[in-house]
């Protein structure tokens, strides 16, 4: 199974949007489920669910951050060439969905606000294109990750 699969696996199982993607990339943060779960739980639903940035977006920044991230706070040159790689996947994932906003990809979903999750139901998973975009999100990265 690819990590697009895993990511959009994780999220049919009940996980946020954030940690479908970054748990879906334990193989390459070292991260426990439990551990990457955690992490990512804020994220979800467009950083807790006020439909700001998408939580798969997030997730995939977390991944990103941690396999070519940058820790020197003095490293311009890498900090800079960090930047351009988020960039480039923002740009990636605005190119095949439309945007990067929780809001906005949800539009017409019938998605609220608020900060009480809605329960995983059949129809949840019909009028939302959440797992879908874990996957996108996921496939990115990956493709991201295999540059030289």
């Amino acid at each position: 199974m690819d990590h697009g699969e895993k990511a959009e696996k994780l999220f049919k199982e009940g996980y946020n949007c954030a940690q479908s993607v970054l748990c879906a990339f334990e193989d390459v943060t070292g991260f426990e489920r439990e551990t990457a779960a955690k992490l990512a739980s804020s994220f979800g639903g467009g950083l807790g669910r006020m439909r700001e940035v998408c939580g798969a977006v997030s997730g995939a920044a977390m991944v990103l951050g941690l396999a070519k991230g940058y820790s020197d706070p003095e490293d311009f040159d890498a900090k800079k060439a960090h930047y351009a790689l988020i960039q480039e996947f923002a740009a990636r994932f605005k190119e095949q969905n439309g945007s990067i906003i929780c809001r906005e990809l949800l539009s017409g979903s019938g998605a609220s606000n608020g900060f009480t999750p809605e329960r995983r139901t059949d129809g949840y998973y019909k009028k939302r294109p959440c797992a879908e975009l874990c996957r996108c999100a996921a496939e990115i990265v990956e493709g991201l990750l295999t540059l030289k």
